[in-house]
């Protein structure tokens, strides 16, 4: 299985296949879904330190455009299958912006 290393809060096992924002809340990360993982928020976004998060689709390349997100390392967690192993740094957190998470995000 792949292992998801969280900056700070350590490693975890992730079920391939596994949407990362799920293997976020799952092992205790409070990530921001605020949309509920649909590609239209960006509050899940997250900083790939290493790994290969795969490639960016479409409606994720059409939010980043909106937004002005041009960095390549910055991902949206709603939009990556965890096929390997991945270090990354979530960029906003519940805890740190007061925030309710957002309803939880469909496998």
């Amino acid at each position: 299985m792949p292992q998801v290393t969280v900056e700070g809060k350590g490693t975890f096992e992730v079920e391939e296949g596994k949407k990362l924002v799920l293997a976020l809340e799952d092992n205790g990360i409070d990530i921001l879904h605020r949309c509920g993982g649909n590609a239209k928020c960006t509050t899940c976004r997250c900083e790939v330190l290493a790994g290969e998060p795969g490639p960016i689709g479409e409606a994720e390349q059409e939010v980043r455009e909106r937004r002005g997100i041009e960095e390549d390392h910055i991902r949206l967690s709603c939009q990556i299958r965890v096929q390997s192993d991945l270090t990354v740094k979530p960029i906003r957190t519940a805890s740190a912006e007061g925030l309710d998470a957002g309803p939880r995000p469909v496998d």
